[in-house]
């Protein structure tokens, strides 16, 4: 999805191509990953074009922000604060890290009372 975000309209054929520069896959594995991120919506394959063209069919954010929902769904119940306790007992915030953090949630705090 990087590939064709950040180059769409893009032929199918250099989607393999730069996909191939990072992972192992074969070009079957990659063209098979395209066909079925249309069926599922993600992306358009203009197949009346040749070579094929590849563009998005849904932003980045959304993607990230579906992905993270289903994760939170199959790991955590769905939970945000389990998920955030288990990260912050089980690894080593720095001093920056816990700041940050903080900061985040002060900053969600305000919003929500300016509501």
């Amino acid at each position: 999805m990087k590939v064709i975000w950040e180059n769409a309209p893009i032929a199918s054929n250099e989607v393999v191509k730069r996909v191939k520069q990072t992972n192992a896959w074969k070009d079957n594995t990659i063209y098979t990953l395209m066909t079925r991120l249309a069926k599922k919506e993600m992306i358009y394959i203009d197949k009346d074009s040749s070579p094929n063209l590849c563009s998005p069919l849904i932003s980045e954010k959304e993607c990230k922000r579906e992905e993270r929902k289903s994760f939170l769904k199959k790991v955590y119940d769905g939970s945000l604060n389990l998920m955030l306790a288990n990260i912050i007992e089980e690894d080593s915030l720095t001093e920056s890290e816990i700041k940050e953090l903080k900061s985040i949630l002060d900053q969600k705090q305000n919003n929500v009372r300016k509501r």
